[in-house]
Formats: C-alpha cells, structure tokens, sequence
C-alpha cells in the first residue's frame, strides 16, 4: 500500500521546510514568520523507489478564533488521512507545551510517528538532553536539518525499511558484531575495504568521510560476523559542532553493542588524548578491545614502533593484556592475524570459568598471600566466584571486610586471574562482597 505521510507541529518548526526538501522543488511557501501554511498541501514524492504521498500541515495552534479552528482541523484532516506521521519539533525552541498537546493527539490517533528534531545545523549548545524527547512518548525519534538535509535519509530508512531492518536483524541477532573505532582519518574505512576486498566505505584524505556507522555481514575463515565501521571521534573545538556530537552518540552505542572493538590509532600522529578515552569507554563498557597500530609500513624504524608500543602500554596501564598488532592497510600487514585473533576473544567470552576449578587456582593464592593492615584488623577471603553475565567476566570475592581492601590487592587479584586464565584481550570487573 502506497503511503501518506504528514508533516506536523506547531508554527515555524520547519515543515515546510522539509516538505520542500523531500519534493525536490519549491512548492510550499516558506519563510520566518509562523503560521505561513493554513491549508493542507500535497506532493506525489518518490524515495529509493517507494512512492508515496507527502502532506504538509498547517501549524497547529490554540485559540477560538475562526481561523484558528479551521488550521486545527486541517491539522487533525492530515492525521486522519495518513498512514504515517513526521512530528517536527524546533530544538532551538526546545519541547514546549503545545509539543506535549500534540503529542497527546497523536498517541491518541494511533498512528505510526517518527519525531523529527529539527534545526540541528543552527543549534549552538553541545549537549540535547534526550529524555526530555522520550517524555513525549516515542521511541522513534531524529536529529535532522530541513535545510541541509542531515538525517533525513535515516528518517526515511525507519519510515520505508523499518519491518524490513526488523526482520534482518532477528535473523543475524545473535552473529558476533566486530567494531571500527578510532579517531578521524586514521584508516578504519580502509580496514574495513581490506576485510572485505571491496570499496564498501568512501575513503579519502579529508578526515570524517564516514558520518554514520556502516554495518555489514562479514563470513569469511568459517566465522560469520557484523563489522561496524564507525565515525570518526575528534576532540571538540567548538560547542556548534552538533554533527561530531551525534557521531559520538552513535559510535559510543555501536561500542556498547559490540562484542569486540579494534581501537585503531594512526602512529604518524601518535597517541592522543582522543585515543586514550575511546580506550576507556569500550573498557567500561567491557568489550573484548585489540589495538591496530595503523600505517606502520610508513615507518621504517623498528625501534620506533616498539616504543610507540610501550607508551601505549604504559597509557593504558594496568589493563595491558592486549593484543597490539602493527598493521597497513596499505600491504595488507597482520589484518587478518589479528582478525584472527578477535575471532579467538569473542570465543573465550562466551566460555565460562568453573566454580570449583576457580577456586582450586585462587584460594592458595589468597592464602599465601594475606591482606595485612597497619590496625592489625583481619581480613580473610575464603570462597571466589566467576560470572559470566552478558558477556563481562565478573569475578566475587567474598570477605568478612570488603569495604577494607585495598585496590593495590584488587589490581594483585586481577593479575594473578589473567596469569592463571586466558583472558586476553577480554576487561574484568572485581567484586568484593560480604560474606
């Protein structure tokens, strides 16, 4: 069935704007003052080979005047006659509460409704609180610019390709997802290119060319896989930069829904800042992490490398069971070792530690190696338990003082776990708890 989409909201959130941008051509009038359209437009629009009707809106408005009333009942018309609804709010403007009136119609009219957050290109602060957008009551919601563009076409891909997408991903639900992360420009498109033998990202000198993350099935050495190549993250220079704020936003959910990240930093420029909090997020977030020390083949200095090596080690201190592989996208060097090597991680993650054989390797280390304190308190630890619960590896000591050890013996526990278990690659979180 054809579908009939509306555009909505109050008065100069950028409807027309958007109805404009989407039919091609300058049909609806636009301009800054409000309250511009009063009667309901149409436009016959195709998009990746969906046609489909558009209808613009008048802004809905509150009052008892005459013309008032008829805006608000072309308003409620266009909701009738839809099979689907863009809501458009103005995020300069903010949620007011003509947008919470709205709202209320529109849950009430049982449409599908896709929020449509616009003016993000003139949008001046650094940070959208998004709860204050789930308070109106959709999940479904997009940061766009009517006038550039950006966004749109995700908006249109959840309108047209939402069941479909739906479908794709319980199908590959449970396929291990691999992502590509790292500052701008330092080669994760072009390891992406080289994994799959193909030109599947654009890949250029100018830095940021991946806006949004790109996901592909990848099935190759008998291990079928999601690689996500992601945007590039910078540091912020300026609070306008919504673009490089919403490519984090992304970035860091593709971490959180990984089950492994290469963190790949470029060793013509170094080791940043930038480098060392992308490290931190995917181990707070306890995904398996392999670092790719990209362009490699453009030094020749072997002495150069290994202390580049050791000055990441000595950054990411004292998680340092890491593979750390130089490679070049360029000759194809170490790539798919180290892919290999990710396959072996995300394999170890989902086996699980036995209780009784943990204990036999832990507690006559605990015992050989007692917590002494200067007040001459006791401490003792006396049973240990691995977890394995989506996918962190948590390990609980029970003790009858937890709240008293140290974290020097919590970094000496951590050591001796990862000299006694492969774990390579994989953060742990220690638990003390009461026994």
């Amino acid at each position: 069935m054809k579908k009939i989409i509306s555009l909505v909201g109050h008065t100069n959130v950028g409807k027309s704007t958007l109805f404009n941008y989407l039919a091609g051509y300058q049909k609806a009038i636009t301009h800054y003052s409000s309250g511009v359209t009063r009667d309901r437009i149409y436009c016959d629009c195709k998009w990746k080979g969906n046609k489909f009707t558009l209808i613009d809106s008048g802004g809905y408005v509150i009052g008892k005047k005459d013309l008032q009333i008829k805006i608000c009942e072309q308003f409620v018309f266009a909701i009738e006659e839809s099979t689907d609804v863009i809501f458009v709010i103005d995020i300069l403007s903010g949620i007011l509460p003509i947008d919470y009136n709205i709202s209320n119609i529109l849950q009430r009219s049982k449409k599908k409704v896709f929020l449509a957050i616009n003016k993000i290109d003139q949008y001046k602060s650094y940070i959208y609180e998004t709860q204050d957008i789930l308070k109106l009551g959709f999940n479904d919601y997009f940061f766009i610019s009517s006038y550039t563009g950006q966004g749109i076409n995700e908006l249109l891909n959840s309108i047209f390709y939402k069941k479909k997408e739906i479908l794709i991903k319980l199908k590959h639900s449970n396929l291990p997802r691999i992502t590509l992360v790292g500052r701008k420009n330092v080669g994760k498109s072009s390891l992406m290119n080289t994994l799959l033998n193909k030109n599947q990202s654009i890949v250029c000198d100018l830095p940021g060319t991946t806006r949004d993350c790109v996901e592909v099935i990848y099935n190759k050495f008998n291990f079928k896989c999601i690689l996500i190549d992601t945007a590039g993250i910078r540091k912020k220079k300026r609070k306008k930069e919504d673009l490089e704020y919403f490519s984090f936003l992304r970035t860091t959910q593709a971490i959180s829904n990984s089950d492994l990240c290469f963190l790949i930093i470029d060793i013509q420029i170094g080791l940043k800042k930038q480098d060392i909090k992308i490290f931190q997020i995917i181990k707070n977030h306890f995904k398996g992490i392999i670092i790719l020390i990209n362009k490699c083949d453009l030094i020749k200095n072997k002495s150069i490398l290994q202390n580049f090596k050791k000055q990441i080690m000595k950054k990411i201190y004292p998680f340092t069971d890491i593979p750390i592989y130089f490679t070049s996208n360029f000759e194809k060097k170490n790539i798919i070792k180290a892919f290999f090597q990710a396959i072996s991680i995300i394999k170890k993650q989902k086996k699980k530690i036995n209780t009784s054989y943990f204990n036999q390797i832990m507690l006559p280390i605990l015992k050989k190696n007692k917590i002494n304190l200067s007040n001459g308190r006791n401490i003792s630890i006396k049973y240990c338990v691995p977890i394995l619960k989506k996918g962190i590896n948590q390990f609980i000591f029970f003790s009858n003082n937890p709240k008293l050890i140290p974290m020097s013996y919590k970094r000496f526990l951590e050591k001796k776990i990862r000299s006694n278990f492969d774990l390579i690659g994989i953060p742990i979180k220690i638990k003390f708890k009461k026994k």
